[in-house]
């Protein structure tokens, strides 16, 4: 299935245009000391209007017997962009605004970010509702995208967690992803995946 892009996209967002979108569907969930359990999910990629990142949301609920929605797991919201350095050009920290044109106005310009193996860093922020926040380091290539968390952030109230990695892929037009973490004394296992098709 082809990607058609937005020509209002801002370039730096063209290695990530795969994942734009609405996507549901069904995964399986488990983990040392817990049941396996099937889940479903909702993950929405949107583009701001002229930001060089995607803001991301995924929602996940349990489902009972009978395969409908239960219990609410959890809503994770985050920021998902390419690594290149903060200049004069980008927005922040807090609401501060740019003060030059930024160089990322045309696929060219933004080619010279890929890496020798042909590959784009990308970093993510993820917050969760059970008092953690994740920055992964990672990298897109094609339809893939390989994360590891660079750090952990935990408020006093929260579960131990302290690692984990994601991998995204686009396969036969449905978006795939598996989820593995270090927690609660465990080393890093096998924790989530899920195959979702695109709803808008």
């Amino acid at each position: 299935m082809p990607i058609e892009l937005d020509p209002d996209l801002q370039p730096e967002l063209v290695p990530l245009s795969w994942l734009l979108g609405s996507w549901e569907g069904v995964g399986v969930v488990g983990y040392p000391g817990t049941p396996e359990r099937q889940f479903g999910q909702r993950i929405d990629f949107v583009a701001p209007a002229r930001a060089p990142f995607l803001h991301y949301t995924a929602q996940a609920w349990l489902l009972d017997e009978d395969g409908r929605p239960a219990d609410t797991l959890t809503l994770e919201t985050g920021i998902w962009q390419l690594v290149r350095p903060r200049r004069e050009y980008d927005a922040g920290p807090g609401l501060m605004v740019p003060t030059e044109e930024s160089p990322f106005t045309t696929a060219e310009s933004v080619e010279g970010l890929r890496g020798a193996d042909g590959d784009f860093e990308i970093e993510v922020e993820i917050a969760h509702p059970h008092g953690v926040m994740e920055l992964y380091a990672g990298r897109v290539a094609g339809p893939r995208i390989d994360l590891a968390t660079d750090v952990v952030a935990r408020t006093t109230t929260a579960k131990e967690y302290t690692a984990s990695t994601r991998m995204y892929g686009l396969v036969d037009g449905e978006l795939m992803w598996a989820w593995d973490m270090a927690a609660l004394g465990q080393d890093i296992t096998t924790h989530a995946s899920a195959r979702l098709k695109k709803v808008s």
